[in-house]
């Protein structure tokens, strides 16, 4: 690379990231379960909605439910991060990039500005498709909500920007761990165990901590009126990008001392 700047990186960064046949896969793969999955729920929800409680009708949240899709299109994405990384020590072309780019700092920067830019746009493009879907799906039988609503449009955005920090956070587990399968073993267990966990806990313990976990806090993000037991939408966007930031923190030290 003979041009060794922060933009030159960034650009060699994008080719190799859109170029390679994972990154297009998980893409797709996003987009379907987001899509598809989420389409799939609010047609059931649609279906047994006058089988309902009364209570369950007065709490139900059509925004939510119509963005279940996000809660498995998390995996996809998640690993899209991670191969973002590992996939060039797993192949052995770190050595190729840290030798083009000894500015360990620089390459990281360079693969993060891509990685939040490029899962930014498509998970946004996938959230507000799957949730115009859902409420053209809920339509006549579900109560709907709009967009024209600041709380609805807010949950909406967070949805993709939940997604995004996941693919940051899987990123950060690639650089501190390398190894794809290690990462993903991970990244599902914090995502899909670790509720699992928590729930096997005494009730009081649940009532805490659960709150804190970063599926939870996923949900109250997309959610325009949390539920009692969570935080709002802000504290669980700030609490999920601490967490992300301080993983993030520690992957590029990681990268910076250790060898290739």
């Amino acid at each position: 690379m003979s041009d060794n700047t922060l933009s030159s990186t960034v650009k060699a960064e994008w080719i190799k990231f859109h170029t390679v046949r994972s990154t297009i896969l998980g893409v797709a793969v996003t987009f379907v379960l987001t899509i598809g999955l989420g389409a799939l729920i609010t047609w059931t929800v649609r279906s047994h909605y006058h089988e309902m409680n009364p209570l369950r009708k007065i709490t139900f949240d059509p925004v939510s439910t119509s963005l279940g899709g996000t809660l498995f299109a998390q995996f996809a994405i998640g690993v899209i991060g991670v191969l973002f990384i590992t996939s060039e020590y797993s192949s052995g072309s770190i050595r190729t990039t840290l030798a083009a780019v000894p500015n360990r700092l620089r390459l990281a920067v360079s693969k993060l500005i891509i990685l939040i830019a490029s899962m930014f746009v498509i998970s946004e493009i996938a959230v507000f498709i799957t949730f115009l879907l859902g409420q053209s799906i809920f339509s006549g039988v579900v109560p709907t909500a709009s967009l024209s609503s600041g709380s609805v449009l807010r949950s909406v955005i967070l949805a993709g920007v939940y997604l995004t920090l996941l693919a940051v956070f899987g990123y950060s587990l690639g650089l501190i761990l390398r190894q794809s399968a290690a990462c993903i073993s991970v990244f599902t267990s914090i995502l899909l165990i670790l509720p699992i966990v928590m729930f096997l806990l005494p009730q009081s313990w649940q009532t805490s901590y659960s709150k804190y976990e970063p599926s939870a806090l996923g949900q109250a993000m997309m959610s325009p009126t949390p539920a009692s037991n969570s935080f709002g939408s802000a504290t669980a966007s700030l609490i999920l990008i601490s967490y992300v930031i301080v993983f993030l923190g520690v992957g590029v030290t990681l990268l910076q001392r250790r060898d290739a």
